[in-house]
């Protein structure tokens, strides 16, 4: 008697190919998020290995489901910064908390300080004795991440520290698509005779900027064309200036002001940079689109209503939440489980900044 169900199972079921279901199940490739759901709902239905522990409601989607949580029925979720400052946070946030309730755990959200992370402290409102997880949203300090980690609770990272020459960590990571819509992007620039492209960013700031740094580069290269250094702004303000938006607009200025010409196109690491070079451009008597294109990533509200409109790489926070989920309770459930890291679909839209 056949036990075990496999993706080839789910394929013959819903008509459709072996490579949709497994898009669908490990959030590779391009898919329609219509026929990712039905994949989805398909696969819970029949007890696929990945989903065993789900059910599915009648909104369609599947839902996980546990036995009931034992006396530690708090998920900790450690932040640094104000989730309002976050392009995608608060949506992702909202599904995950969704879900999370129906499982009978509890949100507890605990905000760490500088000083605590300096030394190394957990927040006093923290009770390790109550915790069945934590999730760590946009925490960038490598040594703070790895003190969590070490904790011996199931951890999951919503981006993380950049990943250069360091031990990884002991944790699940789920970020979005960072590279395959840079790649389409460049590749639509170069179409256009736009061969001269720079990247804004702090690339080192953290795993998602790094892998966003990492592809306009991959992509350059892959074209067949130069990556010039002056053309990859990536530092921080020096020391003493602050951490501000004004402060990083000050060394925005002063890197352009030496470039001998300006490239055809910026590619930013998110929507608050290519935000901050516009007002910068702007202040140099520069035009965009006219004068140079500008590309953010994350697609955030105030890509819609800047002028020029932003041209933007759209993050789905709800597919976020509901991966989120998804992996810390799979975490709760199998300790024993390979880490994984997880980039959920993202996609180019053009708009204004990129039109002429």
């Amino acid at each position: 008697m056949k036990t075990r169900v496999t993706i080839q199972d789910i394929a013959e079921e819903l008509g459709i190919s072996r490579n949709t279901v497994s898009k669908a199940i490990n959030n590779t490739g391009i898919l329609a998020d219509a026929t990712r759901e039905k994949v989805l709902k398909k696969a819970a239905e029949m007890g696929y290995k990945q989903f065993s522990y789900v059910k599915v409601v009648d909104s369609g989607m599947p839902v996980l489901t546990l036995s009931a949580p034992k006396e530690n029925a708090e998920i900790a979720l450690f932040i640094t910064n104000l989730l309002g400052n976050s392009h995608f946070a608060t949506v992702m946030l909202d599904k995950f908390q969704k879900e999370l309730s129906g499982l009978g755990y509890t949100l507890t959200m605990h905000r760490i300080l500088s000083e605590e992370i300096d030394s190394l402290m957990l927040p006093a409102s923290f009770s390790i004795e109550r915790t069945a997880g934590i999730i760590c949203i946009e925490m960038f300090d490598y040594k703070y991440d790895k003190m969590v980690c070490n904790l011996g609770l199931p951890v999951l990272l919503i981006d993380a520290p950049a990943p250069c020459f360091k031990e990884p960590l002991e944790a699940d990571i789920l970020l979005m698509d960072n590279q395959s819509n840079i790649y389409l992007f460049i590749q639509e620039m170069i179409q256009r005779g736009k061969t001269n492209i720079g990247f804004i960013g702090k690339h080192l700031h953290c795993q998602s900027f790094f892998e966003r740094y990492t592809a306009y580069r991959q992509a350059l290269y892959l074209s067949g064309l130069p990556c010039p250094d002056a053309y990859c702004i990536t530092g921080n303000p020096p020391e003493g200036r602050g951490s501000d938006s004004t402060a990083y607009q000050d060394y925005l200025t002063e890197c352009l002001q030496k470039l001998k010409r300006m490239p055809d196109v910026f590619l930013c690491a998110n929507d608050f940079v290519a935000i901050d070079a516009m007002q910068v451009l702007k202040k140099l008597g520069y035009s965009v689109p006219q004068d140079i294109y500008l590309c953010g990533f994350d697609d955030s509200p105030d890509a819609k209503i800047v002028t020029p409109a932003l041209t933007s790489i759209h993050i789905h926070s709800q597919i976020m939440g509901y991966y989120a989920i998804n992996l810390l309770m799979s975490r709760i459930n199998e300790p024993s489980l390979n880490y994984c890291t997880v980039h959920t679909e993202t996609n180019l839209i053009y708009r204004e900044s990129t039109e002429n």
